[in-house]
């Protein structure tokens, strides 16, 4: 069989105000049977208990890096972390997520076999509380040029596959092209700042590079509790609003004008049950609270004339790539 030279790899994990979920997983990171090149660790100065915790770490078996960072965020955590990352491959994970313990060498054999990937990926078996998600999905990560983005990544099965898109917890990617390209800044939230791996993703691709996905990468996410207007199961109408304005401005960013018109067409007048247009809208009245729907796709709209917006302003400019 031929040999590979295997990259080194940098762990990313942002955190804020989790020091129990971070503990669980440095700790997974500490046990990897193939020990990444260091972990890059990105906090934010008022959050001392994390802090706390980081300058008490003390002959740890890998080189433990922080960044500080001012501004609120995900993307602009990643942009930090991967300014000081020294691997070759930087392999990102929340600090609510315990990676198993073949994860680095799962990663760096999967980027030593396939020159042609810029990011690989894999699987979160997502718990919530004492309750793990269960299932298996042979089609994961796909964004079509209009309609349903399908993420699922926590049930993929089967072999590797290419894909559209990673999923935040469990992604790597080439340094290099990364720190070029950067994480998107002009996706609003204050926190998770949804869509972002869309957006890399997308930007690859346009690249001619391939994402690769493996479900044998695998981390376990115990999911937590958000500091920011986005509270995941719960509706609020600035999230909404956030996550509808990230989605069409990546989307709409790489269609034409006439595309972009056919995918407003199916945004507003359809959507999806996350966001909502006015076909979803009439179909769950009748399931849901009358305000509570209404406002959902109020703020869908709202989020998707933003983006409309805000890319039309850019004028005579080419879109991102």
């Amino acid at each position: 069989m031929p040999s590979f030279a295997l990259p080194t790899v940098s762990a990313l994990v942002p955190t804020y105000r989790r020091v129990n979920d971070l503990r669980r997983c440095m700790e997974a990171l500490f046990g990897q049977d193939r020990k990444p090149l260091e972990i890059v660790v990105v906090a934010r100065p008022e959050d001392s208990e994390t802090w706390s915790y980081l300058k008490g770490l003390t002959a740890t078996p890998v080189p433990v890096s922080v960044a500080s960072v001012t501004v609120s965020g995900q993307v602009q955590a990643l942009n930090a972390g991967i300014e000081i990352a020294a691997g070759e491959v930087v392999a990102i994970t929340d600090d609510d997520a315990a990676p198993h313990p073949d994860w680095c060498a799962r990663i760096a054999q999967a980027f030593a076999e396939h020159p042609e990937v810029a990011g690989v990926g894999g699987r979160d078996n997502v718990h919530h509380g004492d309750h793990l998600v269960t299932g298996e999905r042979a089609v994961v990560g796909i964004v079509p040029k209009f309609g349903r983005v399908t993420g699922l990544h926590h049930l993929g099965a089967g072999p590797p596959r290419y894909v559209d898109v990673l999923k935040g917890v469990n992604g790597s990617y080439r340094t290099s092209l990364v720190r070029a390209i950067r994480f998107d800044e002009r996706l609003r939230g204050t926190g998770a700042q949804v869509h972002w791996e869309i957006s890399l993703g997308l930007q690859l691709r346009l690249q001619g590079w391939k994402l690769l996905y493996d479900p044998n990468i695998l981390v376990e996410h115990y999911v937590a509790t958000r500091f920011d207007e986005d509270q995941r199961n719960s509706y609020n109408p600035l999230a909404q609003r956030n996550m509808a304005y990230n989605e069409s401005l990546i989307r709409m960013q790489h269609l034409t004008l006439p595309e972009r018109f056919v995918y407003g067409l199916w945004a507003l007048g359809i959507g999806t049950s996350a966001a909502p247009g006015l076909l979803q809208y009439a179909r769950f009245l009748p399931y849901a609270s009358r305000g509570v729907t209404g406002s959902k796709t109020v703020a869908t709209m709202m989020g998707f004339v933003d983006a409309w917006r805000d890319l039309s302003n850019q004028a005579t400019t080419s879109p991102r790539a």
